[in-house]
């Protein structure tokens, strides 16, 4: 493959996933969207897990750029936040749900 090839299919495989994301969210109903988003941390977590795996095999082959490495770890930050936030408004959207009581 040439440099290009190897940078096209990815911006390809990018752009791609995002008009295809965007056109599936749009469609999503305002009362569905909340419990929707509640059972996609699980699919963020499997995104958070492979960034993870890509920072380490940069960090660890020692032969990447410095750049590269940076947005490997900012993909690792950024994807634990969407994680850790998203588990957060799911148990708050809960807690609207429970009786007095039980809070």
């Amino acid at each position: 493959m040439t440099e290009l090839s190897h940078f096209v299919a990815p911006l390809t495989v990018l752009v791609l996933a995002i008009f295809v994301g965007f056109e599936v969210i749009s469609k999503v109903p305002t009362t569905l969207h909340t419990p929707l988003m509640s059972a996609t941390n699980a699919i963020h977590g499997i995104v958070l897990a492979g960034a993870i795996v890509i920072t380490a095999a940069l960090y660890g082959g020692g032969h990447a750029s410095p750049a590269l490495v940076v947005l490997a770890v900012a993909a690792v930050t950024l994807g634990a936040i969407n994680v850790f936030g998203g588990f957060a408004v799911t148990e708050r959207m809960l807690q609207m749900f429970r009786r007095k009581e039980d809070r």
